[in-house]
This record gives structure tokens, C-alpha cells and sequence, in this order.
């Protein structure tokens, strides 16, 4: 009998995916990804500036000042992406992403979904919507199962 006062794992992961987000340095969205593969945390990523340079935070958001909408002009935008960072540190430190489930605070980018698809990640599983119609047909066509939570 399951305990109905437990968390489920997609919402424990989730959950650590938003907490992960705090960390993020971008002015617009903070974004959070875990990657977990048999009930394990695989490794984390937030969105913010490549290492050693500096953050919106502190300088400002070019998106920003250009007025360029959400989900628009990837290339234009300073941050390393949540999911990104969490394929990078898992190929740093050599741990095999192969079949894992990415948990994101937000629906990957169509950069990021080729990036997933490439680092052969199986489930993603998102909370909140980001404006980017590309990355659901990727995660369609290469056999990726997608889930909304709230």
C-alpha cells in the first residue's frame, strides 16, 4: 500500500530541480535541471554565465536591453542553459547520462533538446512552459517521452 502522504519521485526530483534554480544568475528566468537515472541524482545544472566570466547579475542582460523576447535568439543570451550545465557536469566528471531522466523547471529550448537527445537522455520531465515549438517535435521524432507536472 503507497503512503498518500509521500512524495512521488518525479515530484522529489522536481522539487530539487527548483531548489537547484535558486542558484541561477539569469535576470529573466531561473532555470533548474537535475539528471537522476535509477532513483540516483546523475548530476545539476542552473542557467548562468560560463565559468570565470561575468553574470547577468552583474552586468546586466543583453536580451534585455535589446528587447528580445523569450525563446528567441539563443546566441544573444550570456547563460550557459540549466540543462546544458547538467549534461557538462555529468561528462566532467564521467558519469554516463545514457538513459537518465533530465527534471527541468522549464521546457527545454530547441538547442537543448538536440543536446539531450545527443547525450541519449530517455524522459524529460518539466514543470512550467518556455516558447519553443522546435524542441517538442525533436523530443518526438527521437523517441523522448515528455511530461508536464505542476
Amino acid at each position: 500500500m503507497a503512503d498518500s502522504k509521500r512524495m512521488d519521485l518525479d515530484h522529489y526530483f522536481m522539487s530539487i530541480a527548483e531548489l537547484v534554480a535558486k542558484r541561477s544568475t539569469c535576470l529573466r528566468q531561473n532555470v533548474g535541471a537535475v539528471l537522476v537515472k535509477d532513483k540516483h541524482l546523475l548530476s545539476t545544472g542552473y542557467n548562468g554565465a560560463p565559468s570565470g566570466l561575468k553574470h547577468c547579475l552583474d552586468i546586466g542582460c543583453l536580451r534585455e536591453q535589446l528587447k528580445i523576447p523569450s525563446g528567441e535568439r539563443h546566441e544573444l543570451c550570456r547563460a550557459v542553459h540549466a540543462e546544458q550545465n547538467a549534461v557538462i557536469q555529468a561528462a566532467l566528471h564521467g558519469v554516463n547520462t545514457k538513459g537518465s531522466t533530465l527534471y527541468c523547471t522549464h521546457t527545454p529550448c530547441s538547442l537543448c533538446a538536440k543536446i539531450l537527445i545527443n547525450a541519449k537522455i530517455k524522459r524529460v520531465v518539466y514543470k512550467g512552459e518556455y516558447p519553443d515549438d522546435f524542441a517538442r517535435g525533436y523530443f518526438e521524432d527521437a523517441g523522448i517521452e515528455c511530461m508536464k507536472i505542476d
